[in-house]
């Protein structure tokens, strides 16, 4: 009996404490979106940010683990009591949650910077073919029809044995057709 009741009591406390902490983290936000003129949008940025590096270090796994070690070491103290497993679960399931909508977000912008970068890296290059800028926005069927290309491409200069090979579209079809000809000609670019 006085261990459910100090169970209960304890419970309590911890719903008391995450009030408090979801509270503070509120007014924090308020704060901060004060302060930045995007509103919750760069909020949410910044946010995405700081917790994405901070749940990457080994300190974060190393504090995750230490824990679940600390509530397995409690499980006898509270008789692994069903309110007991529920802490665990119920906080498990709402970090993840919420985790992942913090990682898609910064998996979203990674991705777009990474596409900018390629796409200015296309456009710069004058041999490449433009048609790739913007190509994650074809359909599945279009991406099919270019990676079939590219895999004949690649067989093509293996069995050529030769290094450089153009990867442009437009200059790989044309060499492709010189090469059934007999025409081919390697251009080596030096920088």
């Amino acid at each position: 009996f006085w261990l459910n009741e100090n169970l209960t009591h304890f419970a309590g406390d911890i719903i008391v404490m995450k009030f408090t902490f979801i509270n503070g983290v509120i007014c924090a936000v308020k704060n901060i979106m004060k302060k930045t003129k995007g509103g919750f949008s760069t909020f949410f940025n910044i946010f995405s940010n700081v917790v994405t590096r901070a749940t990457g270090t080994p300190w974060a796994f190393f504090i995750a683990v230490s824990v679940i070690l600390i509530w397995g070491v409690t499980g006898p103290i509270f008789k692994f009591s069903d309110t007991w497993q529920l802490v665990i679960n119920t906080g498990t399931t709402i970090i993840t949650f919420l985790m992942v909508f913090v990682i898609q977000h910064s998996q979203n912008k990674d991705t777009k910077a990474i596409q900018l970068k390629l796409n200015e890296l296309i456009a710069a290059n004058c041999d490449a073919s433009n048609r790739l800028v913007s190509i994650e926005d074809l359909t599945d069927a279009e991406l099919e029809a270019i990676k079939k290309f590219y895999t004949h491409l690649a067989k093509t200069a293996k069995s050529d044995n030769n290094i450089f090979s153009t990867h442009s579209l437009d200059e790989a079809k044309q060499n492709s057709v010189n090469k059934s000809k007999g025409k081919t000609k390697h251009k080596i670019k030096t920088t």
